[in-house]
């Protein structure tokens, strides 16, 4: 008798398909995709993480505020382009 995890499982495989293996030249182009975005990410924290502790410590509230969205604003569009490239480059190999 099947667990239910086994069950979902097997639903699961049945509405997406097989799932496709990587190569490991596959593997190492995702792993690239992923090092140049963590590089981009920690530059923009190490950017401006200095100006908001710099805003918090002047109390210019306001001025956090907005350096702190922008921080979020710049991750969020990192992270989105990072995901569109490996998104990308999967599709490339179908």
């Amino acid at each position: 008798m099947k667990s239910a995890y086994e069950l979902a499982m097997e639903r699961l495989s049945a509405k997406e398909g097989p799932v496709q293996k990587l190569t490991s030249e596959q593997k190492a182009q995702l792993a690239e995709i992923d090092s140049i975005y963590k590089a981009k990410i920690a530059e923009r924290e190490t950017f401006l993480t200095p100006k908001i502790l710099e805003a918090r410590s002047t109390s210019s509230f306001t001025d956090e505020d907005e350096l702190t969205a922008q921080l979020h604003r710049d991750l969020a569009t990192l992270r989105e382009e990072q995901e569109a490239k490996k998104e990308k480059l999967r599709n490339s190999w179908k």
